[in-house]
């Protein structure tokens, strides 16, 4: 295996487990951080962190946005992607588990060609993505456990507050890819970072949160030094990195394997138990993924263990290094 193909390996599985650990990691914190205000404080981390990143390997000129696309993109990055995403995800797992809110957060990649097609004239969906959005959509009715007479339940309200950070997410992706800026996707993700970061403090403080409240102690450390650190800042690198190489379609496979890190690190850290129709409900919405993605994971898995330089280079939607060519989202079989 070529040190190209052993970087994109890494880069896959630093995302995936990283990504994955923030839900558990948001989980055990929240016993001692306000939740808008944990999520500020780990994007006041990563912003510090993925600033001195990109100021190393960066030269000046490519680290300044200069046209509206630009910023554009950043707001879009920081409001959406991060921001409002990340805000859905920490209220939300206050009433649900670590799994099953990573597993209802992974439809991102699903709600991602739905908006695509209603905001950017040259995407559409196909009657393959129709198929799969609709196999989706069936594994998160399994997942929540619909049930006409809990929908004002906790846990039902939990699921679908994360559900809205996919939709947040989601959208954000399809913002950014509208703006088509110039700025190398981890510069604008360190512009975006203190963006998000911003929402989260006024967010906090316009609904009474107060710094009072958090709860110093040694596992309350630990958990904001792995959002702020690890799942801010390194999973951050790691995933935008990979997104550079292989383009977005690839680069989202770690969506796959986030749900099992975080019902796994759940299961493992905290007790957290998960129902055999859950399980169900996140096969089904994997099998929604893969009737999506068909022609991505298979060029994908070529890509990861296959041989040649060409399967390295080239990105999503036939593009090099990651450069896209033309509709990511289209399927016209």
């Amino acid at each position: 295996m070529t040190d190209s193909r052993l970087r994109l390996v890494a880069a896959f599985l630093v995302a995936s487990v990283c990504f994955g650990g923030t839900f558990v990691a948001a989980t055990a914190g929240l016993a001692y951080f306000p939740p808008l205000l944990f999520a500020a404080f780990r994007f006041d981390i990563g912003a510090v962190l993925l600033f001195g990143f990109v100021l190393a390997r960066f030269p000046r000129e490519e680290l300044l946005p200069r046209t509206r696309a630009d910023v554009a993109g950043i707001l879009a990055a920081g409001v959406f992607a991060i921001g409002l995403a990340n805000v859905f995800i920490f209220v939300g797992q206050q009433y649900t588990t670590s799994g099953v809110g990573a597993i209802v957060f992974s439809l991102n990649p699903i709600l991602t060609p739905v908006l695509a097609a209603g905001i950017l004239s040259n995407e559409r969906l196909s009657r393959v993505g129709a198929l799969g959005m609709a196999v989706g959509f069936v594994g998160v009715a399994l997942v929540v456990g619909v049930d006409p007479s809990a929908l004002v339940g906790g846990a039902v309200l939990g699921k679908a507050i994360v559900f809205a950070g996919a939709v947040s997410g989601a959208l954000g992706a399809v913002l950014i890819r509208r703006a088509d800026s110039s700025l190398s996707s981890t510069v604008r993700t360190a512009w975006a970072l203190p963006v998000g970061a911003l929402l989260c403090h006024l967010l906090s403080l316009g609904t009474g949160e107060r710094l009072g409240a958090v709860a110093w102690t040694p596992a309350a450390l630990v958990a904001l030094g792995y959002v702020g650190v690890f799942s801010g800042a390194v999973a951050f690198i790691a995933y935008f990195g990979l997104l550079d190489d292989v383009g977005p379609i690839h680069g989202n496979l770690v969506f796959y394997v986030v749900p099992i890190v975080a019902t796994l690190g759940g299961w493992l850290l905290l007790g957290e138990t998960i129902s055999t129709l859950t399980l169900v409900g996140f096969l089904t919405i994997f099998l929604g993924f893969t009737i999506i993605g068909h022609d991505a994971i298979s060029s994908a898995f070529g890509r990861f263990v296959g041989d040649g330089d060409d399967a390295v280079t080239m990105g999503a939607g036939g593009s090099v290094n990651g450069r896209h060519d033309g509709p990511v989202w289209s399927d016209d079989d």
